[in-house]
């Protein structure tokens, strides 16, 4: 599992076969059973197209996507929302996050044991304690389907938006996010107990919203650009002309 989830955030790509290939070469001896069933365990889905095979409850909405050719020139216009698999010595974790999509500023987050729709729900809270976005958009995953989560946003006046089945990429500052949390802790740290990468993981978001200078931010923090221009502050005209450039790419 250490080994499927360190591949997968270098490179999204890989489906069953070519994973249990990977594990082949690492003189591990594993089926293609098993490997769709942590695969699955994991959250892991490779980047293709491809039919949707599940069918949700009546009470799990699948909404269409908002995002595409839109552009994202001011916080609390769309934040995204997902969970990813972190590791321990020995187990594993949930983390879900809330990120604005301009600033790139984790809003809250949350760890958990179980999948269960109360630990996003619980973020979700936390986040719209401190704004209100006018489109949230998450993938198809069933906590965010829920009626429990999309309630929430509707009674708050939010435009739902999800990603296309099998799309990873249409949240790709979350799934961006992702990468910088395992490269630059997890994997550094290898957290061994859930008190401890609940401490970690506070620690970093501390260090990512407060201090870590973003390049595609112009140098300055996801807090700088989060609240100062959200607030009314101006940054430098340097930040605005290079982010306007950006965004329209998106």
């Amino acid at each position: 599992m250490r080994l499927m989830d360190e591949q997968y955030t270098a490179a999204p790509v890989y489906g069953v076969e070519r994973m249990t290939a990977m594990l082949h070469r690492h003189q591990m001896v594993i089926g293609h059973n098993r490997v769709r069933r942590l695969m699955r365990l994991l959250g892991l889905e490779a980047v293709y197209p491809k039919p949707h095979l599940s069918r949700r409850g009546e009470e799990h909405r699948v909404y269409p996507y908002l995002l595409r050719d839109v552009v994202v020139g001011r916080p609390n216009q769309v934040w995204a929302a997902d969970i990813t698999y972190l590791r321990l010595v020995s187990g594993f974790v949930y983390l879900t996050a809330i990120l604005d999509w301009f600033s790139r500023y984790v809003l809250a987050w949350r760890i958990s044991t179980t999948l269960d729709v109360h630990f996003c729900l619980e973020a979700l809270g936390e986040a719209l304690g401190i704004g209100r976005p006018e489109i949230f958009n998450t993938d198809q995953g069933s906590q965010f389907t829920s009626r429990a989560f999309t309630g929430e946003l509707e009674r708050a006046g939010v435009s739902i938006s999800m990603d296309g089945q099998g799309r990873v990429f249409d949240n790709i500052f979350v799934e961006r996010l992702w990468r910088t949390v395992k490269y630059e802790d997890v994997y550094l740290k290898d957290y061994q107990t859930v008190p401890e990468v609940r401490t970690g993981i506070k620690r970093y978001f501390g260090f990512y919203n407060g201090r870590r200078l973003h390049q595609a931010l112009d140098y300055h923090t996801p807090a700088e650009v989060y609240f100062e221009t959200n607030g009314g502050g101006q940054l430098s005209s340097a930040f605005s002309g290079s982010r306007e450039s950006e965004l329209i790419r998106i």
